[in-house]
Protein backbone atom coordinates (compact mmCIF):
# COMPACT_ATOMS: atom_id res chain seq x y z
CA UNK A 1 0.00 0.00 0.00
CA UNK A 2 1.18 3.53 -0.88
CA UNK A 3 2.05 5.71 2.20
CA UNK A 4 -0.50 7.74 3.61
CA UNK A 5 1.19 10.97 2.52
CA UNK A 6 1.18 9.89 -0.78
CA UNK A 7 -2.07 8.85 -0.59
CA UNK A 8 -3.83 11.75 0.69
CA UNK A 9 -1.45 13.84 -1.48
CA UNK A 10 -3.33 17.72 -2.42
CA UNK A 11 -4.86 17.24 -6.26
CA UNK A 12 -5.08 21.15 -6.55
CA UNK A 13 -3.45 24.13 -5.17
CA UNK A 14 -6.30 25.13 -2.58
CA UNK A 15 -5.92 21.66 -0.90
CA UNK A 16 -2.44 22.69 -0.13
CA UNK A 17 -1.29 23.16 3.14
CA UNK A 18 -0.01 26.62 3.83
CA UNK A 19 1.92 29.07 1.55
CA UNK A 20 -1.00 31.32 1.47
CA UNK A 21 1.36 34.25 -0.06
CA UNK A 22 1.94 31.97 -2.77
CA UNK A 23 -1.21 30.01 -3.37
CA UNK A 24 -3.99 31.63 -1.67
CA UNK A 25 -6.42 33.20 -4.28
CA UNK A 26 -4.08 36.04 -5.27
CA UNK A 27 -1.08 34.69 -4.91
CA UNK A 28 1.54 34.49 -7.53
CA UNK A 29 1.38 30.47 -8.35
CA UNK A 30 -2.30 30.19 -8.37
CA UNK A 31 -2.18 32.93 -11.28
CA UNK A 32 0.88 31.51 -13.10
CA UNK A 33 -1.20 27.94 -12.66
CA UNK A 34 -4.29 29.87 -14.38
CA UNK A 35 -2.16 30.57 -17.64
CA UNK A 36 -1.01 27.74 -18.25
CA UNK A 37 2.55 28.78 -18.82
CA UNK A 38 4.80 27.56 -16.38
CA UNK A 39 8.52 29.81 -16.85
CA UNK A 40 11.47 28.47 -15.00
CA UNK A 41 11.07 27.98 -11.05
CA UNK A 42 12.86 27.55 -7.89
CA UNK A 43 11.27 26.37 -5.02
CA UNK A 44 13.32 27.19 -1.97
CA UNK A 45 12.19 26.11 1.97
CA UNK A 46 12.51 23.32 4.17
CA UNK A 47 11.53 19.52 3.25
CA UNK A 48 7.68 18.06 3.95
CA UNK A 49 5.91 21.42 3.22
CA UNK A 50 4.95 20.70 -0.05
CA UNK A 51 7.49 21.81 -2.60
CA UNK A 52 7.45 18.57 -4.79
CA UNK A 53 3.51 18.67 -4.30
CA UNK A 54 3.08 22.11 -6.05
CA UNK A 55 5.15 20.87 -8.75
CA UNK A 56 3.17 18.09 -9.76
CA UNK A 57 -0.40 20.29 -9.70
CA UNK A 58 1.52 22.60 -12.05
CA UNK A 59 2.53 20.18 -14.60
CA UNK A 60 -0.83 18.77 -14.82
CA UNK A 61 -2.30 21.91 -14.87
CA UNK A 62 -0.50 22.99 -18.04
CA UNK A 63 -0.61 19.80 -19.75
CA UNK A 64 3.30 19.32 -19.66
CA UNK A 65 4.86 15.40 -19.54
CA UNK A 66 6.69 16.05 -16.37
CA UNK A 67 9.94 14.10 -15.49
CA UNK A 68 11.25 14.16 -12.09
CA UNK A 69 14.64 13.52 -10.88
CA UNK A 70 16.46 13.78 -7.39
CA UNK A 71 19.70 15.33 -7.43
CA UNK A 72 20.70 12.84 -4.41
CA UNK A 73 20.38 10.16 -6.45
CA UNK A 74 20.59 11.40 -10.21
CA UNK A 75 23.88 11.29 -11.87
CA UNK A 76 24.86 13.29 -15.35
CA UNK A 77 23.68 10.41 -17.26
CA UNK A 78 20.26 11.14 -15.97
CA UNK A 79 19.91 14.68 -16.47
CA UNK A 80 20.93 13.93 -20.59
CA UNK A 81 18.49 10.81 -20.56
CA UNK A 82 16.01 13.47 -19.79
CA UNK A 83 16.70 15.99 -22.08
CA UNK A 84 16.92 13.51 -24.61
CA UNK A 85 12.98 13.34 -24.66
CA UNK A 86 12.43 16.69 -25.99
CA UNK A 87 11.34 17.28 -29.73
CA UNK A 88 10.29 13.38 -29.18
CA UNK A 89 6.66 11.60 -29.60
CA UNK A 90 6.70 11.56 -26.23
CA UNK A 91 7.39 15.28 -25.30
CA UNK A 92 6.66 17.08 -28.42
CA UNK A 93 6.32 20.49 -27.03
CA UNK A 94 9.69 19.89 -24.76
CA UNK A 95 9.53 18.56 -21.04
CA UNK A 96 9.27 20.37 -17.62
CA UNK A 97 11.92 18.95 -15.59
CA UNK A 98 11.65 18.87 -11.82
CA UNK A 99 14.61 18.69 -9.81
CA UNK A 100 14.62 18.11 -6.43
CA UNK A 101 17.46 19.00 -4.04
CA UNK A 102 19.45 20.61 -7.09
CA UNK A 103 22.03 21.89 -4.24
CA UNK A 104 23.49 17.90 -4.56
CA UNK A 105 23.73 19.09 -8.20
CA UNK A 106 27.49 20.29 -9.27
CA UNK A 107 28.16 23.32 -11.00
CA UNK A 108 28.93 21.13 -14.73
CA UNK A 109 26.00 19.03 -13.49
CA UNK A 110 24.13 22.00 -13.50
CA UNK A 111 25.34 23.72 -16.53
CA UNK A 112 24.32 20.67 -18.64
CA UNK A 113 20.04 22.31 -18.18
CA UNK A 114 21.61 25.66 -19.49
CA UNK A 115 21.05 24.94 -23.38
CA UNK A 116 17.96 23.37 -23.07
CA UNK A 117 16.36 25.79 -20.93
CA UNK A 118 17.63 28.94 -22.94
CA UNK A 119 15.98 26.99 -26.48
CA UNK A 120 12.71 26.61 -24.52
CA UNK A 121 12.82 23.08 -24.82
CA UNK A 122 12.76 22.20 -21.30
CA UNK A 123 11.07 24.31 -18.75
CA UNK A 124 12.76 23.76 -15.41
CA UNK A 125 11.82 23.71 -11.46
CA UNK A 126 14.24 22.92 -8.98
CA UNK A 127 13.95 22.64 -5.20
CA UNK A 128 16.03 23.44 -2.90
CA UNK A 129 16.74 22.90 0.94
CA UNK A 130 19.81 25.51 0.95
CA UNK A 131 19.87 29.03 -0.41
CA UNK A 132 19.64 29.00 -3.92
CA UNK A 133 21.80 32.00 -3.60
CA UNK A 134 24.21 30.01 -1.82
CA UNK A 135 24.01 26.54 -3.95
CA UNK A 136 22.61 27.46 -7.56
CA UNK A 137 24.71 28.03 -10.31
CA UNK A 138 23.97 32.14 -11.19
CA UNK A 139 23.17 31.64 -14.80
CA UNK A 140 20.69 29.39 -13.95
CA UNK A 141 19.60 31.81 -11.16
CA UNK A 142 19.42 34.27 -13.72
CA UNK A 143 17.16 32.07 -15.80
CA UNK A 144 14.44 31.82 -12.70
CA UNK A 145 12.00 33.00 -10.54
CA UNK A 146 12.72 31.96 -6.84
CA UNK A 147 9.70 31.32 -4.82
CA UNK A 148 10.52 31.01 -0.80
CA UNK A 149 7.99 28.07 0.78
CA UNK A 150 7.57 29.08 4.38
CA UNK A 151 7.29 26.17 7.48
CA UNK A 152 3.90 26.34 8.48
CA UNK A 153 2.31 27.22 11.59
CA UNK A 154 1.25 25.63 14.54
CA UNK A 155 -2.33 25.66 13.37
CA UNK A 156 -1.35 24.80 9.79
CA UNK A 157 0.15 21.78 10.46
CA UNK A 158 -2.43 20.65 13.20
CA UNK A 159 -5.67 21.00 10.20
CA UNK A 160 -3.46 18.45 8.23
CA UNK A 161 -3.01 15.96 11.17
CA UNK A 162 -6.79 16.24 11.44
CA UNK A 163 -7.19 15.82 7.72
CA UNK A 164 -4.98 12.78 7.98
CA UNK A 165 -6.88 10.74 10.96
CA UNK A 166 -10.16 11.79 8.96
CA UNK A 167 -8.47 10.31 5.64
CA UNK A 168 -8.17 7.40 7.36
CA UNK A 169 -11.25 6.64 8.91
CA UNK A 170 -12.85 7.72 5.73
CA UNK A 171 -10.98 4.36 4.15
CA UNK A 172 -12.77 2.33 6.28
CA UNK A 173 -9.74 1.83 9.34
CA UNK A 174 -11.12 1.73 12.85
CA UNK A 175 -10.69 4.91 14.38
CA UNK A 176 -9.30 4.42 17.81
CA UNK A 177 -10.01 7.04 20.52
CA UNK A 178 -7.79 9.79 20.96
CA UNK A 179 -6.54 11.64 24.30
CA UNK A 180 -7.01 15.54 23.98
CA UNK A 181 -3.67 16.58 23.19
CA UNK A 182 -2.61 14.58 21.12
CA UNK A 183 -3.32 16.37 17.38
CA UNK A 184 -1.56 19.31 18.99
CA UNK A 185 1.65 17.63 19.95
CA UNK A 186 2.09 15.73 16.97
CA UNK A 187 1.72 19.52 15.48
CA UNK A 188 4.41 20.86 17.31
CA UNK A 189 6.65 18.12 17.50
CA UNK A 190 7.18 17.44 13.85
CA UNK A 191 8.28 21.65 13.59
CA UNK A 192 6.50 22.27 10.47
CA UNK A 193 7.29 19.43 8.41
CA UNK A 194 3.76 18.24 6.73
CA UNK A 195 5.00 14.65 5.48
CA UNK A 196 7.05 14.21 9.08
CA UNK A 197 3.26 15.34 10.79
CA UNK A 198 1.43 12.60 8.40
CA UNK A 199 4.47 10.07 8.73
CA UNK A 200 3.84 9.86 12.81
CA UNK A 201 -0.29 9.65 12.35
CA UNK A 202 0.43 6.88 10.19
CA UNK A 203 3.13 4.97 12.61
CA UNK A 204 0.61 6.04 15.43
CA UNK A 205 -2.15 4.34 13.76
CA UNK A 206 -0.29 0.95 13.04
CA UNK A 207 1.16 0.43 16.09
CA UNK A 208 -2.06 0.94 18.03
CA UNK A 209 -4.57 -2.24 18.68
CA UNK A 210 -8.15 -2.42 18.05
CA UNK A 211 -9.99 -0.34 21.09
CA UNK A 212 -6.71 1.11 22.63
CA UNK A 213 -6.92 4.89 23.29
CA UNK A 214 -3.97 7.00 21.62
CA UNK A 215 -2.76 8.74 24.44
CA UNK A 216 0.05 11.89 24.13
CA UNK A 217 2.79 10.09 25.86
CA UNK A 218 3.11 7.44 22.74
CA UNK A 219 2.65 10.21 20.53
CA UNK A 220 5.67 11.57 21.86
CA UNK A 221 7.18 8.46 21.58
CA UNK A 222 6.31 8.28 18.09
CA UNK A 223 7.59 11.57 16.79
CA UNK A 224 10.33 11.70 19.58
CA UNK A 225 12.64 15.07 18.38
CA UNK A 226 11.55 15.57 14.74
CA UNK A 227 10.74 19.25 15.76
CA UNK A 228 14.33 20.71 15.37
CA UNK A 229 15.46 22.40 12.25
CA UNK A 230 19.05 22.17 12.34
CA UNK A 231 21.80 21.39 9.44
CA UNK A 232 25.06 21.62 10.37
CA UNK A 233 25.65 22.19 6.44
CA UNK A 234 22.83 23.80 5.64
CA UNK A 235 21.02 27.08 5.26
CA UNK A 236 19.81 26.89 8.99
CA UNK A 237 23.24 26.32 10.19
CA UNK A 238 24.09 30.23 9.46
CA UNK A 239 20.71 31.43 10.47
CA UNK A 240 20.34 29.83 13.73
CA UNK A 241 24.22 31.44 14.30
CA UNK A 242 23.09 34.41 13.17
CA UNK A 243 19.77 34.80 15.77
CA UNK A 244 22.34 33.81 18.34
CA UNK A 245 24.93 36.74 17.78
CA UNK A 246 22.20 38.85 17.76
CA UNK A 247 20.72 38.02 20.66
CA UNK A 248 24.02 38.30 22.44
CA UNK A 249 24.78 41.60 21.30
CA UNK A 250 20.96 42.47 21.51
CA UNK A 251 21.50 41.61 25.29
CA UNK A 252 18.41 39.51 24.93
CA UNK A 253 19.42 36.28 27.26
CA UNK A 254 16.45 34.22 27.29
CA UNK A 255 16.89 34.39 23.00
CA UNK A 256 20.25 34.15 23.34
CA UNK A 257 19.99 30.57 25.55
CA UNK A 258 17.26 29.41 22.91
CA UNK A 259 19.57 29.61 20.12
CA UNK A 260 22.39 27.60 22.67
CA UNK A 261 19.90 25.18 23.08
CA UNK A 262 19.63 25.07 19.17
CA UNK A 263 23.05 24.67 18.61
CA UNK A 264 23.60 22.31 21.26
CA UNK A 265 20.77 19.93 20.17
CA UNK A 266 22.38 19.80 16.88
CA UNK A 267 25.52 18.76 18.47
CA UNK A 268 27.70 21.76 17.25
CA UNK A 269 29.19 22.81 20.50
CA UNK A 270 32.60 23.87 18.67
CA UNK A 271 30.18 26.89 16.87
CA UNK A 272 28.58 28.23 19.92
CA UNK A 273 32.27 28.47 21.77
CA UNK A 274 33.03 30.21 18.70
CA UNK A 275 30.47 32.76 18.20
CA UNK A 276 30.48 33.42 22.06
CA UNK A 277 33.97 34.03 21.87
CA UNK A 278 33.35 36.94 18.97
CA UNK A 279 30.66 38.31 20.76
CA UNK A 280 32.74 38.63 24.00
CA UNK A 281 35.66 40.48 22.33
CA UNK A 282 32.94 42.27 19.72
CA UNK A 283 30.22 43.25 21.67
CA UNK A 284 31.47 44.04 25.08
CA UNK A 285 35.28 44.13 24.75
CA UNK A 286 36.33 47.59 26.75
CA UNK A 287 33.12 47.80 28.27
CA UNK A 288 34.25 44.75 30.60
CA UNK A 289 37.75 43.69 29.48
CA UNK A 290 37.25 40.82 32.25
CA UNK A 291 34.97 38.90 30.08
CA UNK A 292 37.30 37.83 27.84
CA UNK A 293 39.45 35.26 30.09
CA UNK A 294 36.09 34.13 31.68
CA UNK A 295 34.40 33.20 28.69
CA UNK A 296 37.59 31.72 27.24
CA UNK A 297 37.45 29.56 30.05
CA UNK A 298 33.87 28.74 29.88
CA UNK A 299 34.57 27.32 25.88
CA UNK A 300 37.87 25.69 27.31
CA UNK A 301 35.78 24.03 29.99
CA UNK A 302 32.86 22.81 27.77
CA UNK A 303 35.45 21.45 24.82
CA UNK A 304 36.60 19.43 27.98
CA UNK A 305 34.03 18.20 29.54
CA UNK A 306 31.75 17.60 26.07
CA UNK A 307 27.62 17.16 25.90
CA UNK A 308 25.74 16.95 27.86
CA UNK A 309 27.84 18.59 30.26
CA UNK A 310 29.60 21.49 27.94
CA UNK A 311 26.03 22.96 28.52
CA UNK A 312 26.69 24.36 31.46
CA UNK A 313 29.86 26.44 31.01
CA UNK A 314 28.10 27.77 28.08
CA UNK A 315 25.13 28.56 29.88
CA UNK A 316 27.02 30.95 32.06
CA UNK A 317 28.66 32.30 29.25
CA UNK A 318 26.16 33.35 27.44
CA UNK A 319 23.77 34.64 29.91
CA UNK A 320 27.40 36.86 31.24
CA UNK A 321 27.78 37.90 27.94
CA UNK A 322 23.77 38.92 27.08
CA UNK A 323 23.54 40.55 30.55
CA UNK A 324 27.24 42.27 29.97
CA UNK A 325 27.44 45.73 28.98
CA UNK A 326 28.10 46.48 25.66
CA UNK A 327 30.53 48.54 23.42
CA UNK A 328 32.24 48.48 19.85
CA UNK A 329 34.24 50.72 20.62
CA UNK A 330 37.82 48.26 19.91
CA UNK A 331 36.06 46.96 16.56
CA UNK A 332 35.35 49.70 15.31
CA UNK A 333 38.55 51.30 15.67
CA UNK A 334 40.63 48.40 13.98
CA UNK A 335 38.42 48.62 11.13
CA UNK A 336 38.97 52.45 10.81
CA UNK A 337 42.80 51.70 11.17
CA UNK A 338 42.28 48.76 8.43
CA UNK A 339 40.52 50.94 6.06
CA UNK A 340 43.44 53.99 5.99
CA UNK A 341 46.21 51.41 5.79
CA UNK A 342 44.37 50.08 2.62
CA UNK A 343 44.03 53.41 1.09
CA UNK A 344 47.10 55.05 2.06
CA UNK A 345 49.87 52.20 3.02
CA UNK A 346 50.16 53.44 6.25
CA UNK A 347 53.01 56.10 5.59
CA UNK A 348 56.65 56.11 6.57
CA UNK A 349 57.14 55.59 10.78
CA UNK A 350 58.37 58.26 12.87
CA UNK A 351 62.04 58.51 12.93
CA UNK A 352 61.83 58.87 16.95
CA UNK A 353 59.99 55.52 16.79
CA UNK A 354 61.83 52.84 14.57
CA UNK A 355 64.64 50.71 16.19
CA UNK A 356 67.68 52.29 17.45
CA UNK A 357 69.00 48.48 18.97
CA UNK A 358 72.17 48.47 16.79
CA UNK A 359 74.78 49.81 15.47
CA UNK A 360 75.05 52.95 13.13
CA UNK A 361 71.38 53.74 14.01
CA UNK A 362 72.01 57.18 16.08
CA UNK A 363 73.84 57.67 12.44
CA UNK A 364 70.38 56.96 10.38
CA UNK A 365 68.38 59.25 12.57
CA UNK A 366 66.52 56.37 14.73
CA UNK A 367 65.51 57.06 17.78
CA UNK A 368 67.54 59.93 18.80
CA UNK A 369 64.58 62.29 19.72
CA UNK A 370 62.78 59.34 21.34
CA UNK A 371 60.99 60.36 24.88
CA UNK A 372 60.49 57.64 27.52
CA UNK A 373 56.99 57.94 28.82
CA UNK A 374 58.31 56.82 32.51
CA UNK A 375 60.75 59.65 32.65
CA UNK A 376 57.83 61.73 33.18
CA UNK A 377 55.32 62.63 36.16
CA UNK A 378 52.18 60.14 35.35
CA UNK A 379 54.20 58.34 32.75
CA UNK A 380 53.38 60.49 30.05
CA UNK A 381 54.53 63.16 27.46
CA UNK A 382 53.31 64.72 24.50
CA UNK A 383 54.85 62.81 21.85
CA UNK A 384 53.96 61.92 18.21
CA UNK A 385 53.26 58.50 17.38
CA UNK A 386 51.42 57.85 13.99
CA UNK A 387 53.29 58.51 11.02
CA UNK A 388 52.84 61.94 9.37
CA UNK A 389 50.61 61.20 7.06
CA UNK A 390 47.75 60.18 9.86
CA UNK A 391 49.01 62.50 12.83
CA UNK A 392 45.69 63.75 13.10
CA UNK A 393 43.65 60.29 13.03
CA UNK A 394 41.20 59.41 15.55
CA UNK A 395 40.41 55.28 15.70
CA UNK A 396 38.86 54.76 19.21
CA UNK A 397 36.19 56.86 20.66
CA UNK A 398 35.33 55.79 24.19
CA UNK A 399 32.31 53.80 24.65
CA UNK A 400 29.35 54.95 26.84
CA UNK A 401 30.15 52.76 29.57
CA UNK A 402 31.58 52.82 33.29
CA UNK A 403 34.72 51.34 32.24
CA UNK A 404 35.18 53.19 29.29
CA UNK A 405 34.39 56.89 30.71
CA UNK A 406 36.51 56.21 33.41
CA UNK A 407 39.93 56.02 31.62
CA UNK A 408 38.58 58.40 29.20
CA UNK A 409 38.54 60.52 32.15
CA UNK A 410 42.26 60.01 33.64
CA UNK A 411 43.35 60.50 30.54
CA UNK A 412 42.19 63.82 30.40
CA UNK A 413 42.94 64.44 33.32
CA UNK A 414 46.48 63.55 32.63
CA UNK A 415 46.62 65.17 29.60
CA UNK A 416 45.56 68.34 31.06
CA UNK A 417 42.81 68.35 28.46
CA UNK A 418 40.01 68.70 31.09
Amino acid sequence: MQPLADRMRPRELSQVAGQRHLLGEDGILTRIAATGQLPNMVFYGPPGIGKTTVADILAKKAGRTLVRLNATTAGSGDIREALSRTGTLLAPDGILLYIDEIQYFNKKQQQTLLESTEKGEVTLISSTTGNPYFYIYPAILSRSTVFEFRPLSGEEVEEVVRRAFAFVEAEGAAMPALEEGVVAHIAAACGGDVRKAINAVELLLLTTATGERVTVERAAAVTQQSALRYDRDGDSHYDVLSAFQKSLRGSDPDAAIHYLARLLEGGDLLSACRRLLVTAAEDVGLAYPQILPIVKACCDMARELGLPEARIPLADAVILVATAPKSNAGNVAIDKALEDLRLTGGGELPAHLRDAHYGGAARLGRGLTYLDPHDFPDHWTEQQYLPDQLKDRRYYTPGENKTEQAAAAYWRRIKGRD
